[in-house]
């Protein structure tokens, strides 16, 4: 009589696909993990629609970067370089390896915590991509570093996606474009005092 053995469930691995640009319609495997949670296909497309004449050739920070699938869409589409920085040492290797296998040498991975790094760092940004874990209500306190240090250059924008009853936005900025999908909140923000065309 055969012995039937219980079958072990496989852990599937997660993938995100890049929507538009040189890489477009590439899936990457990214980790699963607990509070990993990639900007959606329909977000991310309607985000880099606002971002046409934006992204390319920009200077770009994927903050509590994940899966990186925001900062990966910036550089399909022209980006001259994004800073990836990711506090899971499991979720910034996967990173480093899909940027090689994508052969992109205009990304760099900071593997450590996401405001640390805003406190030690003296360069400024065209775009930055603020999409901390829901649960860990970091957006004020990165917010108010980036403003304190001036890291977001001339007419820069941030890119902010949070739970859609949050409020985060401080006094000074102004908001260029904003959506809801779901329970999420995401908008593109500006320094009040910078141009107002967009």
């Amino acid at each position: 009589m055969p012995i039937h053995r219980k079958k072990t469930q496989k852990k599937h691995a997660s993938a995100v696909r890049i929507i538009g640009g040189q890489w477009r319609g590439r899936k990457l495997e990214v980790l699963d993990a607990e509070g990993l949670r990639p900007t959606g296909d329909r977000i991310r497309e309607t985000l880099f629609n606002w971002l046409m004449t934006e992204v390319h050739g920009a200077r770009c920070l994927d903050l509590f970067a994940g899966t990186g699938a925001l900062g990966l869409e910036a550089l399909s589409r022209g980006a001259a370089h994004v800073q990836f920085a990711e506090f899971n040492t499991g979720a910034a290797a996967r990173l480093k390896h899909n940027l090689e296998i994508l052969n992109c040498h205009s990304g760099s991975v900071y593997l450590g915590d996401g405001l640390q790094f805003l406190g030690q760092i003296e360069d400024t940004y065209q775009l930055i991509f603020l999409d901390p874990p829901f649960a860990s209500n970091l957006w004020q306190q990165a917010l108010d570093i980036i403003t304190e240090r001036q890291l977001l250059s001339e007419n820069g924008l941030v890119y902010i996606e949070a739970p859609k009853n949050k409020s985060f936005i401080p006094l000074g900025w102004q908001c260029i474009k904003q959506k809801n999908s779901g329970e999420v909140s995401y908008g593109l923000y500006q320094r009040s005092h910078s141009k107002e065309n967009f």
